[in-house]
């Protein structure tokens, strides 16, 4: 089975609010199983699906918390979500559509409430201790990690205080220690064997939190081991930091979230500005290709740490439909957070950005109930039964788009390059690829916006019925997207 991860359109899921199959309120991997056809029927010739090609599963593994970042067992499923079992059948019918299943790896720390660390946090003398960073006599207790917060927590169990980067409930594993490193290897093997075809990485600029070259090394070490269960395992890393220090770590994975380009294109939309997209777009990639030419650029707008894109556009429908068009026209795997293709809003804290998914307006089947919504709550649109049948709303946009990236393989494979427009309410750029190459003019202004052209090409999709594409000039109105293809001789 082909599974093409470096082509691919991603789509993130809270496991928790997507589709509650058993009733209980939590959303539950049978549920997605259940709603696979909304991603992806397999038939390419559907018209009602968004034929994503892989899905990202936020953690799945038993946790204390409600977002399961601290896990407590790495070799089972929360039984909130299921059973191995439920896993395996996912997974399968996932791949009988041809789609990828990545899942969370959370191994930069554990839950408080973990085996390893309750055992720990008893004595020095545990076999266990060395399994999590201690303070010594030469620590500063009241030393502050890079967000002002508090890095070293005393130890509810016994002497000691002990390191955690994120917070007191998850302390810091101690990759100093190579059984550490055999167990999470161990923790990889596993999931690869359940079926996943690979993971996201949770936090993996802080395994060593005193410089780069040990990350490094370490994510090689995993890499490998990895590599002889599956040889075309997908890895994709967070490293949430500037583009400079992403960069080496393309040394070791296969993408990276490009979370530079993902804060340029929401600040352009929003503000109706271009604040450099396309520059940011092919300085990234300047940066990270001589450390991996195979390199896959991880792109997305926003995820389950950052406020909904709806709400930073101001639940402007063309706003977000404009935005939607320059991630799935971009260079690398695009990521759509689930619910980010109705609209969805919400802004922090945390659990106000991942809300229950809106199947319905009201109550329905398979809807979850986990958390009464703050944001996504009436009758304004935002849901899968109200835009499914309207062929302009934002999920057939999205679903328009990513057939689109599907059909050219320009927008898969394709060069990017500017294009000169001399105007900062236009983002313009190609995408060529052999000789043939697709010219895509964003208007992210609140005006309509004229622009002269080299030649006239074929226009093959436009936002707005008003966009108009002459011999030589473009007119677009506002928040509005035309594709224009031209075919080259000895390009």
């Amino acid at each position: 089975m082909n599974r093409d991860n470096k082509n691919g359109v991603f789509y993130e899921i809270y496991v928790n609010s997507f589709y509650d199959s058993d009733g209980d309120g939590h959303g539950d991997l049978n549920g997605i199983t259940a709603q696979l056809d909304y991603l992806n029927t397999g038939d390419p010739g559907s018209k009602k699906d968004l034929q994503v090609d892989g899905i990202w599963l936020m953690p799945i593994s038993p946790s204390p918390s409600y977002h399961k970042y601290d896990v407590i067992d790495y070799y089972s499923v929360d039984p909130d979500y299921g059973t191995l079992e439920d896993f395996h059948k996912l997974v399968s019918e996932a791949h009988e559509r041809n789609m990828t299943v990545i899942i969370d790896l959370v191994i930069n720390h554990t839950s408080i409430e973990h085996p390893w660390f309750k055992e720990a946090s008893t004595s020095f003398n545990n076999r266990y201790r060395d399994y999590y960073v201690w303070a010594d006599e030469d620590t500063d207790l009241n030393e502050k990690g890079p967000w002002g917060q508090q890095l070293w927590h005393k130890n509810p169990n016994g002497e000691g205080y002990y390191y955690g980067v994120f917070w007191y409930g998850m302390p810091d594993l101690n990759f100093e220690n190579q059984e550490v490193r055999e167990k999470v290897k161990e923790i990889g093997r596993f999931w690869l064997n359940q079926g996943a075809d690979g993971f996201r990485l949770d936090a993996a600029l802080h395994i060593f939190d005193e410089g780069t070259r040990k990350n490094i090394e370490w994510w090689n070490e995993f890499r490998e081991a990895m590599r002889e269960i599956n040889p075309e395992v997908y890895l994709v890393g967070e490293v949430w930091d500037q583009p400079e220090v992403v960069a080496p770590y393309y040394q070791s994975l296969d993408s990276l979230f490009n979370f530079s380009l993902a804060d340029v294109i929401v600040r352009s939309i929003k503000n109706n500005y271009d604040q450099g997209v396309v520059r940011t777009a092919l300085s990234t990639e300047e940066l990270y290709h001589p450390h991996n030419p195979s390199k896959i650029d991880a792109v997305f707008l926003t995820n389950h740490d950052q406020n909904r894109g709806m709400s930073e556009f101001a639940s402007n429908l063309n706003k977000a439909k404009t935005a939607a068009a320059i991630l799935l026209t971009l260079p690398g795997n695009p990521f759509i957070y689930y619910g980010e293709e109705i609209g969805m809003t919400g802004q922090k804290p945390d659990e106000f950005i991942r809300e229950p998914f809106r199947w319905y307006e009201g109550e329905g089947e398979g809807q979850t109930t986990w958390r009464i919504p703050e944001y996504n709550t009436g009758h304004n649109g935002v849901s899968v039964e109200a835009q499914d049948e309207q062929k302009d709303s934002l999920l057939n946009h999205y679903r328009e788009f990513v057939r689109l990236r599907h059909k050219h393989v320009e927008l898969q494979k394709g060069d990017l390059t500017e294009i000169q427009v001399n105007n900062p309410h236009i983002i313009a750029y190609r995408r060529s690829y052999e000789n043939n190459s697709l010219d895509m003019y964003h208007n992210i202004s609140e005006q309509p916006m004229a622009l002269s052209v080299e030649k006239k090409g074929k226009k093959i999709f436009s936002s707005h019925n008003r966009v108009k594409v002459s011999k030589k000039t473009v007119i677009l109105p506002s928040n509005s997207t035309v594709l224009i293809k031209y075919k080259h001789k000895g390009f």
